[in-house]
């Protein structure tokens, strides 16, 4: 199952609260911010290694999230604001995990001093540090969609392509956030938890897919059931290794989450899986069906297999990771409207697409704030990842490298959303948001 089905536990990430660190400025912020994931998270990648040794399981990413800075920089002006990220990223390598997450704000509602500074540094901070992931949460099933937020955000993408495409594989702007989420670049540690934990994200879409081929020609509901039986046995390896890292590091352990996160390599891809379900390539009329399906039982399977299960818990579809997908979009079968569908079912939305590097501002905004609705009127979390390439036009090709894959780039319809994202303001939250 391991060598042969890519089985993985893709991340082992420390909650870390960040609180007790401010400071009378931003430099003294940031000492206290390097001082104590020093403290908290140097043996994690150790750790993590001696168990992948013990259980023969890999454990592909050993990350950090923290507190959302923006919630940390009351005290600091912009340069403080700089030396705080910097200060992350410092730590982060120093301990030797793979990225940080937690250069965040959450402005759902609106938007402070704070807040609006940090979104002025992602340009200069993203481009300049190497592990430090950042997150925007602009709205929410309870407060409605922040307009406003949303067109400084598409803005904000263009800026940093400017200076670094690549720069935009470390942002993404969310609603519905979640509080403990180890996957990156969306992950920060929020303000309900505890002071450190340890949350789990499992992977194995090519475990699925190898378990899916006993069952072809089999009816719907036997493909259902075996997504379940796999994605207990996938869960409970998960559990395993999340329990025994918060025990010898001496935290709580948090959640598992179910995701099924792909790789670019064959056989590690949720396309794959998709098009055993019996699509001839994914994008087809079917596949948002077929997606529903897969990540149901994913859910069904896993939360028998946990304590605690949360986090983003479904199939990940990033385009530039997964190499069916891949296949699917340079054919044309995959499009931006179809993915767009896609996320209505499945965890989180438009992820790693790479677009032209003229697509408008308005347009990424409009972009946004779709894939907000979404997630606003069906109370899931939504989002977006994509990446303008200036210089670069539908049929040309980015490669990212690693485990961030390549991308095609891929068309946006050419009609303007200018005159609807420049009217701002705050689309209201939706009449069955008000439970009390």
């Amino acid at each position: 199952m391991i060598s042969e089905e890519h089985f993985d536990i893709r991340t082992v990430t420390m909650g870390l609260s960040l609180l007790d660190c401010i400071g009378a400025n931003g430099q003294q912020t940031a000492e206290k911010v390097y001082k104590k994931i020093i403290d908290k998270a140097g043996r994690l990648v150790a750790t993590a290694q001696q168990l992948e040794r013990d259980f023969g399981v890999p454990i592909v990413n050993k990350r950090i999230s923290v507190t959302p800075i923006s919630l940390l920089a009351g005290n600091s002006d912009y340069e403080g604001l700089l030396a705080i990220a910097h200060s992350l990223d410092r730590a982060a390598a120093d301990v030797g995990v793979d990225f940080i997450g937690g250069y965040s704000a959450l402005i759902q509602k609106g938007t402070t001093p704070s807040e609006q500074m940090l979104i002025e540094s992602l340009p200069e901070v993203l481009s300049e540090t190497n592990l430090l992931m950042s997150s925007i949460n602009v709205a929410s099933t309870k407060a409605g969609i922040n307009l406003n937020a949303i067109r400084k955000m598409g803005e904000t993408i263009k800026e940093i392509a400017e200076k670094d495409p690549l720069a935009n594989a470390k942002l993404v702007v969310f609603a519905n956030a979640v509080e403990d989420n180890p996957f990156m670049a969306g992950a920060f540690h929020g303000v309900s938890e505890d002071d450190a934990v340890i949350n789990v994200g499992v992977s194995g879409p090519g475990v699925v897919k190898r378990a899916l081929e006993t069952v072809r020609d089999q009816p719907i509901d036997v493909v259902a059931e075996k997504i379940k039986t796999t994605a207990f046995k996938i869960t409970r390896i998960g559990q395993l290794i999340g329990t025994l890292t918060a025990q010898k590091l001496g935290v709580p352990f948090g959640i598992v989450d179910l995701s099924l996160a792909p790789t670019p390599a064959r056989g590690d891809s949720v396309a794959e899986v998709l098009e055993e379900i019996g699509l001839e390539q994914v994008g087809t009329q079917g596949t948002t069906a077929a997606l529903m399906l897969l990540n149901d039982a994913v859910k069904k399977g896993g939360v028998m297999a946990s304590q605690r299960v949360g986090g983003l818990s479904g199939a990940f579809i990033p385009v530039s990771e997964d190499a069916g997908m891949i296949d699917a979009a340079v054919a044309g079968t995959l499009t931006i409207s179809k993915l767009e569908a896609m996320t209505a079912v499945c965890s989180v939305g438009l992820d790693m697409i790479a677009i032209p590097g003229d697509t408008p501002a308005a347009t990424i905004s409009a972009m946004i704030a779709d894939e907000a609705a979404i997630g606003v009127q069906n109370n899931k979390t939504t989002a977006v990842r994509v990446i303008p390439v200036p210089g670069k036009g539908v049929g040309d090709e980015i490669d990212f490298g690693g485990l961030l894959g390549r991308a095609p780039i891929m068309p946006v319809i050419n009609r303007s959303s200018e005159k609807f994202i420049s009217r701002g303001g705050h689309i209201p939250a939706p009449i069955h948001s008000f439970k009390n």
